[in-house]
Order: C-alpha cells, then structure tokens, then sequence
C-alpha cells in the first residue's frame, strides 16, 4: 500500500507545474494526502497488530521494552505487508488516471470530476479488504445505528456495505480479535507469575517481588517457544 500511495505522490510531484495551475485540484489533492494517516491507522491491519504487541509488553511485565518506537515501528512494517495487495490493486485502479501518455485520462483529471473518478475506483480494493475482516453482524449493528439517526427520507441508499457503516464495524471486530489473542497471550506468563509467587510464598521470601523474580523466566518461555515468529507470522497469516 505504501508503494502505491508513494507512486500516486512522485506522479502529483512530477506535474506539480500542471497542479498549480490548478488551485482548486491541488487543493483537493492535499486534502486527500492529509487523510492518509488516518486511512493508514484505522483502515489498515494497524490497530490490531499495535494491540496486540501492546498487550504482549504488558503480559510480558517489561511495559519498557520494546520502547514504543519499535513497537509502533514493527506495527508499521506487518501493515506494509499485509496491506501490499490491497495498496497495488488501489494503485492499479488510478493508474489510467495517473499515466503520463493517457491524454484522454488525463483530460479528465485535469477537473474536479475525473479526480473524484479516479479516488471512486481506487476505494472499491480497500473496501473490499474492510468487507472480508468486518463480520456481517457488525455491519448490521452499525448499519442499524446510521439509519436510526437520520429521518426516514435520508435512510434511502444507505446500505451495510458503505464505508460509513463498514469502517467502523472493521474496527470494531480488528479490537475484538485483538484482545482475544491477547488474552491467550496473557495465559502462559500468569501461569508463570502465579508459580513464582506460590514459590517465594512457600520457601518465605517475603520481601522478593514476584513480578521481577518472573520476569527471566517468562523471557526465557518466550525465546523457546520461538514468541516473536509465531506471534508475528500469526498476525500476518490472519488476514490471509
């Protein structure tokens, strides 16, 4: 995906002559380009996999390490990846629009219609992805609620497969997936904790704080059973 919106960038780049003659084109233009952080952050596989490895630092007990740099940084890269297919067939989409010796395309580009044209096309790959991961009974719930807040002449054409209803039904679910891998993640490393603590219970360590006396082992549980390749390669094959 971030190809595809880097291409659709050096082609806005490469006519920034022809752009600037057109104020009212470059306008919408930079318009679209400053809702790219929130397409990328809550359209996008991201809000799970920055869940999950959240969630993972604290059943990990080490809620500063990884920094969150890296965690934001490794989210960023398996969204990269999982979110390449849909990016290159949204690329594909515009590319007509956006190639250089379509003069016919390009005519059309040059007014607001065929931009708008072009962003109609490219938002079908992306809303297909949204419709595979958003279940139907969230799209339902939310479809419910956008009908209940407009009066019965606005409810026409407002169907469950608009991104209206879609988007959020998609973040719903991603949040809902990401605490339950959550969950069996903070499984294991309880089971740890709580034989640490009984342990020092047992043996009248009192003044030992079970949580940094669990912390090795738990650490050591990860490594073996390979934590950060399962975990990840579970993340990405999730939307396969």
């Amino acid at each position: 995906m971030s190809g595809a919106l880097a291409a659709v960038a050096a082609v806005g780049l490469g006519r920034s002559d022809a752009l600037t003659s057109r104020p009212l084109v470059l306008m919408l233009v930079m318009a679209g380009l400053s809702l790219l952080p929130f397409v990328l952050l809550l359209m996008t596989s991201f809000v799970k996999i920055a869940v999950v490895l959240s969630i993972l630092k604290g059943a990990l007990g080490t809620p500063q390490i990884p920094p969150s740099q890296v965690i934001t940084g490794l989210a960023l890269i398996l969204t990269f990846y999982v979110m390449a297919p849909t990016g290159e067939r949204m690329f594909r989409a515009m590319e007509p629009a956006l190639a250089g010796g379509n003069v016919a395309e390009l005519s059309r580009l040059e007014n607001v219609s065929g931009l708008i044209a072009a962003a109609d096309r490219a938002k079908e790959p992306l809303r297909e992805f949204l419709l595979k991961h958003a279940p139907a009974r969230d799209r339902a719930l939310f479809h419910s609620l956008a009908l209940r807040m407009r009066a019965p002449a606005e409810r026409i054409g407002i169907g469950d497969r608009d991104l209206q209803v879609v988007v959020p039904a998609f973040l719903t679910a991603e949040l809902r997936r990401a605490f339950e891998i959550g969950f069996l993640l903070f499984i294991p490393f309880l089971v740890v904790d709580m034989l640490v603590a009984n342990l020092l219970l047992a043996l009248g360590m009192h003044m030992l704080s079970p949580t940094t006396v669990s912390l090795p082992f738990k650490l050591l549980l990860f490594v073996l059973a390979d934590g950060w390749q399962l975990l990840l390669r579970g993340l990405v094959e999730s939307y396969v």
